[in-house]
């Protein structure tokens, strides 16, 4: 599912309160984390809850190299906010990565409006963790 599909059911839902339940419904979907990658070298820092990103280089067909994020938390309405960074970010390209308007796209989900500035803050530190390895990869490209 592409984030494109995820605005056009977030459009579907008239209440947040429904709305809340999906964003928890998709941090099930999540791809699981080992043990050992829910280290505190895979922590996000600035979040309330705990998070963890995990990033493989990979390539895509045409042989150039996209991150794979996989992600997880503690709180159920987080995994579901990883969940929707990942469908935003995960298999592009660093550039790619680079040029997505988190905000914008965030904004279009109505997302800003309805969570708390603590949760807001840490999904904007999840976004620049995002970043900041897709730009440490674009570095040794």
């Amino acid at each position: 599912m592409s984030i494109d599909d995820l605005i056009d059911d977030f459009a579907f839902l008239d209440e947040w309160e429904d709305r809340y339940r999906y964003v928890i419904e998709l941090g099930k979907e999540l791809e699981p984390l080992s043990e050992a990658e829910h280290s505190p070298e895979n922590k996000v820092p600035g979040c309330v809850s705990q998070v963890w990103l995990v990033n493989e280089l990979r390539k895509d067909a045409a042989g150039q190299p996209v991150l794979h994020f996989r992600g997880d938390s503690d709180a159920h309405i987080v995994r579901g906010l990883v969940a929707i960074l990942m469908r935003l970010y995960s298999d592009k390209t660093p550039a790619e990565i680079l040029d997505i308007d988190a905000r914008a796209t965030l904004q279009k989900l109505g997302l800003d409006e309805h969570l708390t500035p603590q949760r807001s803050n840490g999904l904007y530190s999840m976004v620049a963790r995002i970043q900041s390895d897709a730009r440490a990869v674009a570095a040794t490209a």
